[in-house]
């Protein structure tokens, strides 16, 4: 028996998802509190060739699952996976990101199995023989709630950007084990039929060291033309608060919040945002932000590191301007 920690890896052609590496180092903490190891369950084409870079992030061995009916995503069938290796490993945990398809798969795997889910995790202290302490976001992350997870198996999603990707010192490729899982009728019900590539090009929003966010102060559609100017020269990307999207100003792929994107770039510059709760939720993980408004008293001020008290329409352009100057 196993007794370590099981993490379900997200991947697309053998590529592991940022969210998934955070995972990584939150279960190797969590298999050190239980002097056990760390096992991953990869799922859809090319899961096998994920194991250079899990046994990288301390997996000992990935369960890769490589069938036809996984070709494409669906939440049970993954769940049902993900129950496979609950089976075949009995881990103590059960760990995933706690992005979208992390939370779905879990949730299926917890109403299948009659197990408790702790979302959004931050911490677990793991007590031998007693429940374990859980640390985790609630209400849009504006809430920490310490709460007791008690079953046979836990369930944790680890909350998007509160742990940094740490690579093992030693790490070597992970022992793949290709399972082959015997699904059923009800696992196939659902599932992706097709993708549509965003438009536009350039670095996505996730991916972006520098995001240049806009809000209602940036006045019109037309207006995020400079900071579309600022966001080419700094090699970054362009987002928009809720209320961006909701007047049509940009796509909702756009949209930076709670029901949203969460990003965690290098340096978040909020024009015209006055930093509404489920705004904030989305950007808090960015490592520096500038905000540059009209108004010293939002609340985006009460976190950025930097602001400038003045209008964006004359403020960014001055910004890109200098860039240009100094690059000659």
């Amino acid at each position: 028996m196993s007794s370590g920690v099981l993490v379900y890896v997200e991947q697309a052609d053998g590529v592991v998802d940022g969210l998934s590496l955070e995972a990584l180092s939150f279960a190797r903490d969590v298999a050190t509190q239980l002097g056990n190891e760390v096992d991953a369950v990869a799922v859809g084409p090319c899961a096998a060739r994920t194991a250079e870079t899990l046994g990288a992030h301390g997996v000992a061995s990935v369960h890769a699952v490589d069938q036809p009916e996984v070709t494409t995503f669906g939440p049970a069938a993954h769940a049902a996976v993900v129950g496979f290796g609950i089976s075949a490993r009995a881990p103590a945990a059960v760990v995933a990101a706690g992005s979208d398809r992390g939370n779905e798969v879990l949730a299926h795997v917890a109403a299948r199995h009659g197990l408790p889910m702790a979302a959004n995790v931050l911490q677990v202290k793991v007590a031998a023989g007693r429940p374990w302490a859980v640390a985790r976001q609630r209400w849009a992350g504006s809430l920490i709630e310490d709460a007791s997870l008690a079953a046979p198996v836990k369930l944790l999603s680890v909350a998007p950007h509160a742990v940094q990707p740490r690579p093992v010192a030693s790490g070597r490729a992970a022992a793949v084990i290709a399972d082959a899982v015997p699904f059923q009728p009800r696992d196939l019900a659902v599932r992706v039929v097709g993708t549509e590539a965003r438009t536009g090009g350039g670095v996505s929003l996730t991916d972006a060291k520098v995001v240049v966010g806009g809000g209602r102060g940036v006045g019109s559609a037309e207006g995020f033309g400079k900071l579309e100017e600022l966001a080419g020269l700094l090699g970054g990307a362009v987002g928009g608060s809720r209320v961006v999207t909701s007047l049509g100003w940009r796509p909702h792929a756009d949209q930076i919040g709670q029901t949203g994107l969460r990003i965690a770039p290098d340096l978040y510059i909020a024009c015209g945002i006055s930093g509404a709760i489920q705004h904030i939720v989305g950007c808090k993980a960015a490592k520096r932000i500038l905000a540059i408004n009209t108004d010293a008293e939002s609340p985006i001020m009460a976190v950025a590191d930097y602001a400038v008290i003045g209008d964006l329409g004359q403020v960014v352009p001055a910004i890109s301007a200098e860039i240009r100057r100094r690059r000659g």
